[in-house]
């Protein structure tokens, strides 16, 4: 365990980022002062490695105490420019303060990270503000490796992904259009690692249309909000969309139909991900309403990991899935996979990626585990003793390399929190194939409205750099009574919108 204590609370969020970063196994713990005084482990802090992070009116000081390995004491601190207080937010005192805890801990640790003390989860943002600022691909790598300590491939890789989704995004209506998300929050069976509203159809087949009633409800009232704006692209989630039978796809398709000014849309992709979802009548409806890009993922080509992990398919499963989309006319295919699975190593990674060129879909998605405490993966790994790569900078490479033989390059990139080897998640497409609703969602440059159990609707206003929030329930039992109120929140979000 390491125990952070600031004397005031100002950065609380950053500093256990950091301390996350540079120790993902640690249970790590930010406290004021005040905090730590009523806490009853506080006694034990001595005996532990800890932080005391001192804000005052002229300075900052950071000092890590009772390290385990290396020096015992390691302390460093910053002035105040003139005019400045360290002992309120700012955006002088946050960067001062990541620096040199980012630096502190590189030093103690030996290593550095590979994004640097970036933290947060959309950093193409960054470099794409340097682009419209006027920089070029190169000066936009340069200020983040001077700004936010990021490493020179990973830097040139965020200011690459920027100017091409400058360049993707040309045509898209930022402010008088938007978006849409329809969330389908059941799947065959739910995955270890999943995050997302997932819930298992065999427990919920019965009551599938009265999730549709709810959703259609909630159609009908937001289409109405948003009359006399574009919508450029549709993007259906969950879940698992294609677990809903081929008449229930026909019903979703024909509501969003009746509610969707749908003749201009420049995407509309269905995630079928599951192979074990996919049959010719589904896919029969996905082509008959004009669906442009869909997803078979197979996570990995390696049958015990797909057992280990609850995906209950085979790898020729995954074949059969993909030959059958390839068959039906789709000229726009996603295959997903996860670095860092348990029990996998590098070979593993190889042979999942030449399996996969083999289909050669027309884009994959690259993700880096990100194991959350307490998450199921996380208690199972544990009970059943089973390894897991914590350093996966070396199979993204090996992606990376895969996806340029296809012919793809990488069009968007995102980060989570607890991400192995502090790394990132990153699409690549073959020219032309990229999913465009993947970058509106990561740069927040136009509203989506989102509707369905687990979504969450953004309305951005461009102009006043702000963006509003508004989340359905994830639980499909407390969206169904409750769609109403989700209305209600969704109104209040238009009126905005319009105004």
């Amino acid at each position: 365990m390491i125990t952070a204590i600031e004397n005031i609370e100002l950065y609380r969020y950053e500093i256990h980022s950091l301390l996350k970063a540079f120790y993902p196994k640690e249970d790590v713990k930010v406290l004021t002062q005040e905090d730590a005084a009523g806490n009853r482990k506080y006694q034990q802090i001595a005996r532990e490695p800890f932080l005391r992070v001192f804000f005052a009116e002229k300075n900052i000081t950071i000092q890590f105490c009772g390290s385990k390995e290396g020096p015992d004491d390691m302390a460093c601190s910053a002035e105040a420019p003139a005019g400045i207080s360290f002992m309120e937010k700012g955006p002088v005192l946050k960067t001062e303060l990541k620096h040199l805890l980012y630096k502190m801990l590189a030093k103690r640790e030996g290593r550095t990270l590979p994004w640097g003390e970036l933290v947060g989860i959309r950093p193409t943002k960054i470099a794409m503000q340097s682009l419209l600022e006027g920089m070029t691909v190169a000066e936009a790598a340069g200020a983040m490796e001077r700004g936010h300590l990021v490493s020179p491939s990973k830097a040139l890789l965020c200011a690459q992904i920027a100017q091409r989704e400058r360049e993707i995004l040309a045509d898209i209506h930022y402010e008088n259009g938007y978006s849409l998300y329809i969330g389908i929050p059941f799947c065959p069976t739910t995955c270890l690692y999943c995050s997302f509203p997932s819930f298992n159809l065999s427990l919920w087949r019965g009551r599938v249309d009265e999730y549709l009633d709810a959703l259609e409800r909630e159609m009908a009232a937001c289409a109405s909000m948003m009359q006399g704006r574009i919508l450029d692209t549709i993007y259906i989630g969950g879940g698992t969309p294609t677990t809903l039978e081929p008449v229930q796809l026909e019903r979703l398709f024909a509501m969003v139909e009746a509610y969707f000014p749908v003749n201009d849309l420049q995407e509309l992709t269905v995630e079928a991900g599951r192979p074990d979802s996919i049959t010719a009548d589904k896919l029969h409806v996905l082509k008959a309403h004009d669906v442009t890009r869909i997803s078979v993922n197979p996570q990995s080509m390696k049958e015990e990991t797909l057992r280990l992990i609850g995906r209950m398919h085979t790898v020729d499963d995954v074949r059969r899935a993909f030959s059958m989309c390839r068959e039906a006319g789709f000229d726009n295919i996603n295959m997903d996979i996860i670095l860092g699975l348990p029990q996998e190593t590098e070979e593993d990674v190889r042979h999942t990626l030449r399996e996969i060129e083999k289909l050669s879909p027309d884009s994959l998605t690259v993700h880096s585990l990100a194991l959350k405490r307490g998450s199921r993966m996380q208690k199972y790994i544990a009970e059943k003793g089973y390894s897991f790569a914590a350093d996966t900078e070396g199979f993204m490479e090996i992606a990376g390399g895969s996806a340029a033989a296809m012919g793809m390059e990488p069009y968007y990139l995102y980060r989570q929190k607890n991400i192995s080897g502090n790394l990132e998640n990153v699409g690549f497409a073959r020219p032309g194939k990229a999913g465009i609703y993947n970058i509106l969602i990561m740069e927040e440059k136009q509203s989506i409205l989102a509707l369905g159990a687990g979504s969450i609707s953004k309305a951005v206003f461009p102009r006043e750099g702000r963006i509003e929030r508004s989340d359905n329930p994830k639980d499909v039992e407390t969206y169904i009574k409750n769609v109403g109120e989700m209305i209600e929140r969704k109104r209040r979000l238009a009126i905005g919108l319009h105004s």
